[in-house]
């Protein structure tokens, strides 16, 4: 229960500001079509976060324990560095939707603004941490549901109000302390 209580808050603050996030105002603004934009968010999330986790897990049974910690504890700390710089997005990333409609445009740009993002590593490396992928997933999952949801129902008006600064903050935090405990051997029960 811990994989995914712990993964869905982190997820849900990183997302906060991220370029996902802002993609959802994009299409919630341009199309006015909340539940094909939502629907394309959830597909593309957990086929991005599903491939995500089995690397984890693959990462997890290839390499030696004492490897993973350092390796696992290194990159929370990148991802605590790489939350507090904010993302933009790229207007070419919204043009698709005028051939694919709007679930197909969201399913596809959501999917290749995620490859590589910060919340895709970031499933990469709990996946890896903790013994339950599946669990890591879903709550990668609701953690980018909780983030981009209410973005495409309020758009700008919800953006403007939220302190992005402290909220980048906070997740940067929880980051730092997964990587400084798994570097001090908070998995070993994990087995690194």
């Amino acid at each position: 229960m811990e994989a995914l209580l712990i993964s869905t808050g982190v997820v849900a603050l990183a997302e906060i500001g991220d370029k996902t996030q802002l993609l959802a105002f994009i299409l919630a603004a341009r199309f006015k079509k909340p539940l094909p934009i939502v629907a394309g968010i959830l597909c593309a999330t957990l086929v991005n976060h599903g491939l995500a986790g089995v690397l984890g897990a693959w990462i997890t049974a290839a390499l030696r324990p004492e490897v993973l910690r350092w390796i696992l504890g290194a990159s929370f700390i990148g991802m605590a560095i790489w939350t507090l710089i904010p993302d933009k997005i790229e207007e070419e990333e919204t043009q698709v939707a005028k051939k694919l409609g709007v679930f197909g445009a969201t399913l596809v740009t959501f999917f290749l603004a995620e490859m590589g993002d910060k919340t895709q590593i970031a499933t990469v490396a709990m996946a890896a941490h903790y013994s339950n992928p599946l669990l890591v997933v879903a709550g990668t999952t609701l953690g980018m549901l909780i983030a981009d949801v209410p973005a495409v129902f309020v758009g700008d008006k919800l953006a403007s109000k939220i302190p992005m600064k402290l909220v980048h903050s906070i997740a940067a935090g929880i980051f730092a302390l997964l990587g400084v405990a798994t570097l001090l051997g908070a998995g070993k029960e994990l087995g690194f």
